[in-house]
């Protein structure tokens, strides 16, 4: 991906923040449990997008501050979300005190920022002892249809998830896999697939192409309830020194 790509396709979000909303998966429970621990605490959500890991924190008892450089999405959040703290910034430059986090996760989110400038940023805002919790949704591709699905987009979906490298303050990385799925209607993978940066960015044309195909998929597989799709979420976690 160039800079300009990069960039590009960060910023497409705003665009796509309703359908996000309405399509994205959340998390298992077990995955957010693994990464925040299992007392309250206070927790930076970085990268929070419409709330759909920050939903989470807050069932599980936590005091959470969102955290998104888009507006829209922001928007999004506080309607479904009106009691929590949400701000806007980015991991580079973090809208918070010294020391005023016990943990900061990013759900879907990292791979967007400079860690040689976010993790300093980061670090400062944690308190000594600390976690920094990481977590992706990635597809389980040993099912036939999903496979088919995500080959569509070529190179921009990644298979895997790559091992986020951390400096100090921040000691060695855990990491354990969860399983996940979601239930989606027509409409919901449509949505899903719409709500890639990378499919936002397309022209009109090219989008409705992909739409087509995507929608022909689904009236070949789906069932009465429509469509399981099943994930893999990696979730990785470093307590600060």
């Amino acid at each position: 991906m160039t800079t300009d790509e990069f960039h590009l396709r960060a910023s497409s979000f705003g665009g796509v923040a309703d359908v996000y909303e309405r399509t994205r998966p959340g998390y298992p429970d077990d995955a957010v449990r693994w990464l925040t621990g299992d007392q309250p605490v206070r927790v930076l959500d970085l990268g929070a997008g419409t709330g759909k890991l920050t939903r989470s924190l807050v069932a599980a008892g936590h005091d959470v501050v969102a955290v998104d450089p888009s507006e829209p999405m922001l928007a999004q959040l506080r309607t479904a979300l009106p009691a929590v703290d949400a701000r806007a910034g980015t991991a580079e430059r973090l809208p918070l005190d010294d020391a005023s986090v016990d943990v900061v996760t990013a759900g879907q989110a990292y791979h967007w920022f400079d860690p040689a400038t976010a993790l300093p940023e980061i670090a400062r805002v944690l308190r000594p002892g600390g976690r920094l919790g990481l977590v992706w949704n990635l597809r389980d591709d040993s099912v036939g249809w999903v496979d088919e699905l995500w080959s569509m987009f070529g190179d921009h979906e990644g298979r895997r998830a790559d091992d986020p490298q951390v400096i100090t303050p921040f000691g060695p990385v855990e990491q354990r896999t969860f399983r996940h799925e979601q239930r989606l209607d027509r409409d919901g993978l449509l949505g899903l697939v719409a709500s890639r940066s990378y499919v936002a960015i397309l022209t009109a044309p090219e989008r409705e192409a992909l739409l087509t195909r995507v929608g022909a998929l689904y009236d070949r597989v789906a069932g009465p309830d429509g469509v399981v799709l099943p994930y893999a979420t990696h979730c990785y976690r470093s307590t600060r020194g």
